[in-house]
């Protein structure tokens, strides 16, 4: 599968199964599209390609122009960077056998919260149910379960999430504290994170997680009215000028690393980038920024007549971060980091987050589900932190969801990157966690696009 963009000057060419990325000329780039039928026909003679790609292809060039193309192109054939087969989706079958142990528990460790964010998909913190601290002894239970169905990995994780954790934040140490006290007896490390939207941070605070915790996400939407309108207190009033100056102080405590600030756009602010470079401006080197899902009837929701000026939104966003790289005032954008070297193992890229499986969530009283966004939906319930994973037919259903399961997915260039998408957004849409969120599809494509395009240039940077 070929997927070919014109970006910022660049012809770029992706071959997805390989993960092969190449830069081309507008000759090259003009002959694949007249190449891959026949490729994927399973003709791949050189002198067929070119007597097609002259007498039918109509395109501008020399017989001998078309030829020395057409050898570039079998080379990079030849060598599996072009035009290569799908080696993965015989995986999937053994990738659904394989023994599910649970790596990561997000802990609500609170459902309360002390703003009011408008598009909030947990109530306000309440998750459509009531109120509640997680105790000290239901933390510990989880992490018990959480060290016995992790089978041999040493490395688990633990996110602190809410509603706002800083609630309840003795709990939180006492279960950091008891987690480390797991760690020697079990061989096991816990990488511990928390997310939080500021309003309680204070010194103590910010000392003990710059010591424990090995990621923090801050909660911030970009510029103060935008910021102010989608996140106020209870009362009405905004929350940008109390939490600004906390973040500030947390990004330059941890080295600008281990952190992001991440903040949601809306229908309210179709020129996110402005606010994505407004917090860079702040200080900020680790951002991100994420489109809301909400329901079509919510007057922030993004639709489809917003697409073109979202996309529009994220050129301007990657040509402006290639200018303040050069001009050494780098930062990082979350949705456009991608690592082509490496990157996630295959499992990850067919299945994506682990949600249901390796990935679950901790109710303040201990009951187990897919994901946070499940949280409150009986039907996702799958047992408690005492008893263990009792609906395993829940855990099966979200172990055979990957890239092969989505009809949409199939051809899809982005479908390696972005793993099949959310599962909670597309059973909130279809009714099926094996659908995906169209509108969110169209932009993680874009970001893809734009994210590859900055690699490009990266890379070209380099070599100069």
């Amino acid at each position: 599968m070929i997927h070919q963009y014109k970006s910022n000057g660049y012809n770029i060419v992706m071959d997805i199964n390989s993960g092969s990325i190449h830069v081309v000329d507008d000759i090259v780039y003009d002959l694949i599209p007249v190449v891959e039928p026949m490729v994927t026909e399973g003709n791949r003679n050189p002198e067929a390609w070119k007597e097609f790609a002259v007498t039918r292809g109509k395109l501008p060039y020399s017989e001998e122009e078309i030829g020395e193309a057409l050898e570039e192109l079998l080379e990079l054939t030849e060598e599996g960077q072009l035009f290569a087969p799908d080696i993965y989706e015989n995986y999937v079958f053994d990738f659904k056998k394989r023994q599910t142990v649970v790596k990561a528990l997000c802990l609500h460790i609170a459902h309360d919260c002390n703003l009011a964010c408008r598009y909030c998909f947990a109530g306000e913190g309440e998750y459509h149910g009531h109120r509640a601290l997680m105790s000290l002894e239901v933390g510990k239970k989880a992490l018990d379960f959480l060290v016995a169905n992790s089978g041999n990995r040493v490395n688990l994780e633990v996110d602190f999430f809410g509603g706002e954790p800083l609630m309840n934040w003795d709990v939180v140490k006492g279960i950091v504290e008891y987690g480390r006290s797991l760690e020697e007896p079990h061989n096991k490390k816990f990488r511990f994170t928390l997310t939080t939207n500021g309003v309680l941070l204070n010194d103590e605070i910010m000392e003990f997680a710059n010591r424990e915790m090995a990621n923090i996400v801050l909660s911030i939407d970009g510029r103060k009215e935008i910021h102010d309108k989608m996140r106020p207190f209870r009362g009405g009033q905004g929350s940008y000028d109390l939490i600004v100056p906390k973040f500030q102080k947390v990004a330059e405590s941890r080295e600008q690393t281990r952190y992001y600030v991440r903040g949601t756009f809306t229908h309210n602010n179709l020129d996110f980038s402005r606010d994505v470079l407004h917090l860079a401006d702040l200080g900020f080197q680790q951002i991100s920024v994420e489109p809301v899902v909400a329901k079509p009837t919510d007057s922030y929701a993004l639709t489809e007549e917003d697409l073109p000026k979202l996309m529009e939104e994220y050129d301007k966003l990657a040509v402006e971060m290639l200018r303040r790289r050069r001009e050494g005032k780098p930062f990082n954008f979350f949705h456009f980091m991608i690592d082509l070297e490496g990157g996630p193992c295959v499992a990850k890229r067919l299945s994506g987050c682990g949600s249901g499986t390796e990935y679950l969530a901790v109710t303040p009283w201990g009951d187990l589900y897919p994901c946070h966004q499940f949280v409150g939906d009986e039907k996702f319930l799958m047992g408690n932190v005492e008893e263990g994973v009792l609906r395993e037919d829940i855990r099966d259903e979200f172990k055979c969801c990957n890239v092969y399961a989505k009809e949409k997915c199939k051809n899809c260039f982005a479908k390696f990157y972005c793993s099949g998408g959310c599962a909670a957004n597309s059973y909130n849409f279809h009714g099926t966690i094996n659908d995906a969120y169209d509108l969110g599809c169209e932009l993680q494509r874009k970001r893809v696009e734009c994210a590859i395009m900055l690699k490009v240039a990266e890379a070209e940077q380099t070599q100069e």
